[in-house]
């Protein structure tokens, strides 16, 4: 079965989907026939949703009371919600003695209890319908640590750790859950560190590239957005029905060694 067939009139709510690895998701999610929903803090979500055919809420998933709200609209918007896409995240890079409280807090809220507070509201109409698909994006530092991301590697292990205990709570109700775990990637977060990691470290941005992003890789290049969208697109598909507390990585061999 495609994975077109699959998805024709399924809801998929996609958030962070202003941009890189969201709106690659967007695209190959629509081009498969589902309904999507973006998400996202800023207005470029919108753009994306137009480009999609899709609707847009404007959300912050840094507040928890904003993110109950957004899972309320989503589903009346559209009846229920068969994929969610925990995709929305973002980067402090400090020694951890420099790393600001409230920071730090905010990180692991976007990244870890609002794909919790998402989850929790959308699995009761999945396990209603027999059916449904959670694909979370974690990293590399979900399985790994770096210096100087102590909230970003917290909550994206963290988020493997939810992936795996949900996957185990509902897999007899025909839902699957997963992690993704990207490597260092071309999209505009890891682009917008590239001059922290290279104040941080006190090296040149060239070295943050060569030495810290790619030198441990197999494969010298970043991990493209429509690679992921292609795996989360399988995940998403009856093909992958029986994948599910994996965290899996695609990360031009990063994690290998």
């Amino acid at each position: 079965m495609s994975a077109v067939s699959d998805m024709e009139g399924k809801v998929a709510l996609i958030t962070g989907g202003g941009g890189g690895f969201g709106r690659a998701i967007a695209k190959a999610y629509a081009d498969a026939g589902a309904r999507v929903i973006i998400t996202d803090a800023r207005e470029s979500g919108k753009v994306v949703a137009d480009e999609v055919g899709g609707s847009f809420i404007m959300a912050d998933l840094s507040d928890m009371e904003a993110t109950r709200e957004l899972c309320r609209q989503a589903i009346e918007m559209e009846g229920g919600v068969d994929i969610l896409v925990n995709n929305a995240g973002l980067q402090h890079i400090a020694p951890v003695e420099d790393f600001p409280d409230d920071d730090w807090a905010r990180l692991v809220q976007i990244m870890l209890v609002a794909p919790f507070q998402l989850t929790k509201y959308v699995v009761p109409g999945m396990k209603e319908r027999g059916w449904g698909r959670i694909i979370n994006l974690s990293s590399i530092h979900g399985l790994v640590a770096s210096p100087f991301k102590s909230a970003y590697v917290s909550a994206k292990h963290g988020l493997i750790g939810l992936t795996r205990t949900v996957a185990l709570e509902v897999g007899e109700f025909g839902i699957t859950v997963n992690a993704i775990c990207p490597g260092y990637s071309n999209t505009p977060l890891v682009q917008s560190q590239i001059a922290d990691q290279a104040r941080t470290r006190g090296i040149s941005e060239t070295d943050v590239i060569e030495k810290v992003m790619l030198e441990p890789a197999a494969i010298k290049r970043l991990v493209e957005p429509d690679e992921i969208a292609s795996l989360a697109l399988y995940l998403a598909s009856e093909g992958a029905r029986s994948v599910t507390g994996a965290a899996i990585s695609i990360d031009a061999g990063w994690t290998a060694r």
